[in-house]
């Protein structure tokens, strides 16, 4: 089998399409929940701490250079030795709070799948032979 077949019969199988599909939903839900964390959640988070900003904490190692502010984007920057530690902090709440969305989403699906599976299947018509079989037991019955 050449090797360009081969490459088609995998990425043709449901499992691979099914695969991308994912990937590119996950993406876009990845823009989604950045955007609450960003937009939504911190802002009332650094309210509620009285407007500390997680993500410009760090602790300096060194001098700072002639010309440079004493903040954290400049020195960044600049490219002064920093313990960025609020920027660890940041990543933590963020993948809480996108751990906990995946979960409630996740959760959600289940319950959806779980009603699925309570609702009974309708009974299948009986196909001709079984209405037949069906009579002959009948007749046989009724001789008896």
């Amino acid at each position: 089998m050449g090797f360009v077949k081969e490459f088609k019969e995998f990425a043709m199988k449901g499992n691979v399409m099914d695969m991308a599909v994912g990937v590119i939903i996950g993406g876009a839900f990845g823009k989604i929940v950045t955007s609450l964390v960003e937009d939504v959640i911190m802002p009332l988070v650094s309210l509620a701490t009285g407007g500390t900003d997680f993500s410009k904490l760090y602790v300096r190692f060194g001098e700072i250079p002639a010309g440079v502010a004493d903040n954290y984007a400049a020195l960044k920057e600049a490219g002064v030795s920093m313990f960025a530690y609020g920027a660890f902090i940041q990543n933590i709440i963020d993948f809480l709070i996108i751990a906990f969305c995946i979960f409630l989403m996740i959760k959600g699906m289940n319950k959806i799948m779980k009603k699925k599976k309570e609702e009974p299947a309708p009974e299948p018509e009986p196909t001709e032979d079984q209405k037949l079989l069906a009579e002959i037991r009948d007749l046989l019955k009724d001789k008896k």
